[in-house]
């Protein structure tokens, strides 16, 4: 069951945290940009995911329109899972968390200022 938040004045930060809240949700969409992926590839980008969890994020991320699953009805079923137009409106936000992120990585001994 999807986690809801108290927002009793509808806070825009808020109401994006609903949607793309929680530790895996933006890795699942980060990693979703270029291209789609099977949940194979996804599980092996995560490896500290377990499928259940996996499974489950997929589904609230498709329930909310951010993510299409496609199933290929092939001799061995494949699955693939891409950002929809709703999950690509996400870009600028998930590009900010990567250069935020970069700044926050500790520097190393060889860095250069």
């Amino acid at each position: 069951m999807r986690k809801t938040y108290d927002n009793p004045f509808d806070c825009p930060v808020t109401r994006t945290m609903e949607y793309i809240g929680g530790r895996w949700k933006p890795i699942i969409i980060f990693l979703l940009i270029d291209k789609p992926l099977r949940f194979g590839k996804l599980a092996m980008f995560m490896p500290a995911i377990s499928k259940k969890i996996l499974t489950q994020q997929l589904r609230e991320l498709e329930e909310d329109g951010i993510v299409i699953r496609h199933v290929f009805r092939e001799v061995q079923l494949r699955v693939e899972y891409e950002l929809s137009e709703t999950g690509k409106s996400l870009l600028p936000l998930m590009m900010a968390m990567k250069e935020w992120g970069k700044t926050m990585l500790p520097k190393s001994d060889n860095a250069q200022s």
